[in-house]
């Protein structure tokens, strides 16, 4: 069974968002994760742009396969997870912690509603 923190949102293409203050940090699930296998690299070269709900962010590549990173709200790309450079495996190993993939700026916290809960993603998976 995979983890899944009550405390975050979920999108239907598995990555979630932690919001803190007016920022939000973004990674892929522990399902995601353990669907794609070992994570090889990760490609996001979108610091600095905004960027609407749903648009590609990015890319996570694994062994087998290369998926899309998408936005779970509207924003802008405020930062990188660097340390991914070189530990994508943290992906992997820490999906909700060490392995988060952006930092964003929130634009309008009302899109959360849109997302779904920790129970709405279970559904699903």
């Amino acid at each position: 069974m995979a983890n899944i923190p009550s405390n975050l949102h979920y999108t239907n293409e598995h990555e979630w968002i932690r919001v803190e203050g007016d920022t939000a940090y973004v990674g892929i699930t522990d399902f995601a994760q353990s669907e794609l296998g070992e994570i090889v690299f990760v490609d996001i070269d979108t610091v600095g742009e905004h960027l609407q709900q749903g648009e590609v962010f990015g890319s996570v590549e694994a062994v087998k396969t290369v998926s899309d990173l998408n936005m779970p709200v509207s924003g802008e790309v405020l930062e990188i997870n660097e340390t991914l450079n070189d530990q994508p495996e943290l992906v992997n190993t820490d999906p909700y912690g060490e392995g988060w993939m952006i930092k964003i700026s929130v634009d309008d916290a009302a899109e959360l509603a849109s997302l779904l809960d920790a129970a709405a993603y279970e559904a699903i998976i």
